[in-house]
């Protein structure tokens, strides 16, 4: 009987050494998950697509007022004329990087982090009024009117600064984040008129430069800002995974919202590289 004991246990020691000198993924398959550690500085690349939701829902009008101020055709409502530009989306891609320090306690992984896209986001809508005519106005002229406005902005770079938090589990990294977004944006808000007229309502309509077709005249006022810092805030979700030493990929999803001047939502999918010091 001691015999048989001592045996059992010369092979249990045998079986638990076999055990400990096993790789970490045949350890997994008998119900070990080892814990990778995500603790340091690391970088990488990321390639982007997602769509730009931008809201233009002014009018300009502030700008249409000053351009047609002490003009006769004020008499004809013109500063008042309803030009929503409404919201237009768009598509686009975008390249850039991030960089960032993780700090983790067992499974529990938090950081911060600097994320940067370049890329060509944004969009551009217009809207017309008229041509509306009126008239016989003050002067005993008729007035064939019609006014253009259009706005733009293009988000050529864009970088957020975020905390995170995510959880440990074998070779994965889940995520979640929130933070800073700034941006560099080029806006272009513009109003054009343009004011033909005549004696009669037939040369008022006629158009111009046509014989006995009536006076043109064309006014436009735009602002233009270029290189211009805007921001807002962005938050998402993300997963990276451990392949070889310190190299991960990445696969997350963004959504930024910028609120100066135009209001831009975008929403990107990322898929990126990285290395992990």
């Amino acid at each position: 009987m001691r015999g048989v004991l001592l045996a059992a246990a010369m092979v249990g020691m045998s079986v638990s050494a076999q055990a400990a000198d096993m790789p970490d993924f045949l350890r997994g398959s008998v119900g070990y998950t080892p814990v990778n550690i995500w603790q340091g500085f690391y970088v990488g690349g990321q390639g982007a697509y997602g769509s730009s939701d931008v809201r233009f829902s002014g009018s300009n009008g502030s700008m249409l007022s000053a351009l047609v101020a002490n003009n006769i055709i004020q008499q004809m409502g013109v500063a008042g004329w309803n030009l929503q530009l409404g919201g237009v989306s768009q598509r686009s891609t975008g390249f850039g990087g991030f960089a960032g320090y993780n700090w983790q306690w067992d499974d529990v992984v938090v950081g911060l982090e600097a994320s940067y896209l370049h890329g060509t986001f944004g969009a551009t809508t217009s809207a017309q009024a008229g041509p509306l005519v009126g008239g016989p106005l003050s002067d005993n002229t008729f007035h064939t009117v019609t006014v253009v406005s259009s706005d733009s902005i293009g988000i050529t770079d864009m970088a957020t600064f975020r905390a995170r938090a995510g959880y440990a589990y074998g070779i994965f990294l889940p995520y979640m984040f929130g933070g800073l977004a700034l941006g560099n944006g080029n806006i272009s808000q513009s109003v054009s008129v343009q004011d033909n007229w005549g004696t009669s309502l037939n040369q008022a309509i006629a158009p111009c430069g046509s014989v006995g077709g009536p006076i043109c005249a064309h006014s436009a006022a735009d602002n233009t800002l270029h290189n211009h810092l805007i921001y807002g805030y962005s938050a998402g979700l993300g997963v990276d995974i451990k392949l070889v030493g310190g190299l991960f990929m990445r696969a997350e999803w963004e959504y930024a919202r910028f609120v100066d001047q135009i209001e831009v939502n975008m929403n990107t999918v990322r898929a990126g590289l990285g290395y992990k010091f």
